[in-house]
């Protein structure tokens, strides 16, 4: 390590770790595993957490954690391609090395929920973020009530981990329903925005915790059906990953109103955001 990397602080100087597999989920959509590079365990992290990757010769990205937080021996991400760098991200081979800084930010509050309903509505990528909160729930599934998932994709194409989202219907108190914008000839499921599945669910509202990623704009409906529907401002939560650059509140990137979403989020009640939800080019 040269002089200068000394002085930094540890958050600022990226693990090397090795790429392990890369897994195909969709047309643009890959599932990173990282392995350690010298035999130690990655470190810990919460569901809800991200990462910042480091493309060696590229550039570095905020990606959320998507694996199960009890699988000590590795990080999973699930990457959606649409950029230089994030193309060379899930373009390595196996074996190459991939800079890891973190885990940072905010988690799910998952240890807070316990005893409660837990609704999860996710559109498109949104889903990676809250899947190691599904696994949480499923892994300790006697400490919570009912595991509502909604999921909104833009085609039967596009959904992701589709083999689990079947398996995860057939365990108990757990219901798994999903939408998509355009289902084609072949499509016998549920078409439209994500919102529409509402109407196929039982709240109990004074005992349900709403965890919620996605799209912005989908984000703000959803809010509003749950806030209809009785829900508590400060029993949604909402994870705003968006514009994160050095994940330590360091380049003002990703402030949203008071708060920098990469140390005070990602993930915010939506109490403390209600102010800001609805301002563009904030």
């Amino acid at each position: 390590m040269s002089a200068a990397s000394e002085t930094l602080p540890s958050v600022m100087v990226p693990v090397a770790m090795r790429l392990a597999r890369v897994e195909k989920e969709t047309h643009d959509t890959f599932t990173l595993t990282l392995e350690s590079a010298d035999g130690e365990r990655p470190a810990r992290f919460a569901p809800g957490q991200f990462s910042m990757l480091y493309v060696f010769g590229v550039g570095e990205l905020p990606i959320s954690i998507s694996g199960n937080p009890e699988e000590r021996d590795r990080l999973i991400y699930t990457v959606r391609s649409v950029g230089k760098a994030t193309h060379a991200l899930v373009t390595r081979a196996p074996g190459e090395a991939i800079g890891v800084r973190g885990p940072f930010g905010t988690s799910w509050p998952l240890a807070d929920s316990r005893g409660r309903d837990i609704v999860i509505v996710a559109g498109g990528i949104g889903l990676a973020p809250l899947r190691p909160a599904i696994y949480h729930v499923l892994r300790h599934r006697g400490d919570y009530g009912r595991l509502l998932v909604l999921y909104g994709a833009r085609s039967p194409q596009d959904l992701l981990f589709r083999k689990q989202l079947t398996a995860w219907n057939y365990v108990p108190d757990t219901q798994i329903l999903i939408t998509v914008d355009y289902g084609g000839l072949s499509w016998r499921g549920n078409v439209g925005v994500v919102t529409t599945l509402f109407r196929h669910i039982r709240l109990e509202p004074e005992r349900t915790t709403a965890l919620v990623c996605g799209p912005e704009i989908m984000m703000r409906y959803v809010v509003r059906e749950l806030l209809v529907r009785g829900v508590s401002a400060e029993d949604i939560y909402l994870s705003m990953e968006r514009n994160m650059k050095c994940a330590v509140g360091f380049c003002g990137h990703c402030q949203l109103g008071p708060y920098f979403v990469c140390k005070d989020g990602p993930v915010f009640p939506y109490s403390r955001l209600k102010a800001w939800m609805d301002r563009y080019e904030l």
